[in-house]
């Protein structure tokens, strides 16, 4: 097979010294890599140690037309298979998002046709600003994959999310772009994730065994086959999902809010998380000692997150539920996708081995409006979402009136 390209764009920021690590790992793997810098990128590391690695001279002049025959950003864009940026600077995210071309990354990212990757690297503050969030959703509204950053100690000495992802990462992302099928491109889905926090005082909560996994395997794999992908994340262990936008929320309520924001742009809507549904009636200011007796709570039902998207969707929008179940539980997944008007639900025992919280595999029925049920066998859960996904794809074709694949 002829080996893909790969083109590396690296912006002006301190964690331009990674994008050598992406190079060497990307050599490594079987591509062609062919790398871009800004002028304020060579500032931070020097293009010989990146022709080294790669074993191309690296680009970094605009005006410096190597071979007369062709335009060097040009060329490089056709022959492309994928356009990587990272380190992506504030900066450059800004160019990027409106079209301003000044120097070989940006001008060759307005000719790339090829998917394009943007990892961003910058200060917290910087990362979390609105001017940023807005430019990097403008990306990911044209197709780009935007990648989450790393959260931790940051080069300007403050620590939080900023940190440009891992090399090794941002290779197993681009190695699932060019191999994984982009049939779900051009659709946005929204999904959550995840157990939901309700306090009882400073210290202590009522909440559930939810781990997350599954959401996070549909946001993964969603993103992986080309869709905008949107994740409202409650309280887990699990690292960000390269490609999506990630909500991190706490509370029934707070997911409620970000799901009510996000929904009226998405294609489908998957409720994977396992919201609490019950929160205590009153939150303690202080700390309840054991010396104050034994705790009364009286508790109050959560808002209803699921039957609130329902109630909402307009024609053409898919809503998608959970059933975590312990007896009968295709009985009471029938119910609950009739009470809340749903296009399909996902159920599961969680008494089974393997089918539980807290595992990587999963095994669950898939119960559609129509009255058809599909059982799979117990398998991983990125390949329980890929399923679900599929299910998802056909049943917005069938409300767009098309033929179900």
């Amino acid at each position: 097979m002829e080996k893909k390209t790969i083109l590396v764009g690296v912006g002006g920021g301190i964690a331009a010294y990674k994008s050598a690590n992406l190079c060497s790992l990307l050599v490594k793997r079987g591509y062609e890599v062919q790398v871009l810098m800004t002028e304020h990128a060579t500032r931070f590391i020097q293009p010989l140690t990146l022709q080294a690695l790669t074993k191309h001279p690296v680009i970094f002049d605009t005006f410096a037309e190597p071979n007369p025959s062709e335009i060097a950003h040009i060329a490089v864009a056709d022959r492309a298979d994928l356009y990587v940026i990272a380190p992506a600077t504030a900066n450059l995210i800004a160019k990027l998002a409106h079209g301003l071309a000044d120097d070989m990354v940006t001008t060759t990212a307005l000719a790339a046709t090829c998917p394009t990757v943007v990892a961003p690297a910058m200060n917290v503050h910087m990362f979390e600003h609105p001017a940023v969030q807005e430019n990097l959703d403008i990306l990911r509204r044209r197709g780009t994959l935007v990648l989450d950053p790393g959260e931790g100690p940051l080069a300007c000495g403050y620590t939080g999310r900023g940190r440009m992802p891992e090399p090794e990462d941002i290779a197993d992302v681009i190695e699932a772009v060019l191999h994984q099928e982009r049939d779900l491109e051009g659709l946005s889905i929204l999904i959550t994730a995840g157990p939901t926090v309700e306090d009882i005082d400073p210290v202590r909560y009522l909440t559930n065994r939810s781990s997350g996994k599954m959401g996070y395997a549909l946001a993964e794999q969603a993103a992986r086959r080309g869709a905008r992908v949107t994740l409202i994340s409650g309280p887990t262990h699990l690292k960000p999902v390269p490609g999506a936008r990630m909500v991190y929320v706490r509370s029934t309520e707070q997911m409620l809010h970000a799901v009510s924001e996000f929904f009226p742009e998405a294609d489908a809507f998957i409720s994977a998380a396992a919201p609490a549904d019950f929160r205590p009636a009153r939150t303690l200011e202080h700390k309840w000692k054991k010396s104050q007796g034994p705790l009364k709570l009286d508790l109050v039902e959560t808002p209803d997150i699921l039957l609130a998207a329902s109630r909402a969707k307009r024609p053409g929008q898919v809503v998608v539920g959970f059933a975590a179940e312990t007896d009968m539980p295709v009985d009471h997944a029938r119910r609950k996708l009739v009470d809340k008007g749903l296009d399909l639900i996902v159920v599961n025992d969680v008494t089974k081995p393997g089918a539980g919280f807290e595992v990587d595999t999963n095994q669950v029925t898939l119960i559609g409006k129509d009255g058809s049920t599909e059982a799979l066998p117990v398998m991983e859960k990125h390949r329980v979402a890929d399923h679900i996904l599929t299910r998802v794809r056909q049943v917005l074709r069938v409300s767009d009136g098309e033929r179900p694949l």
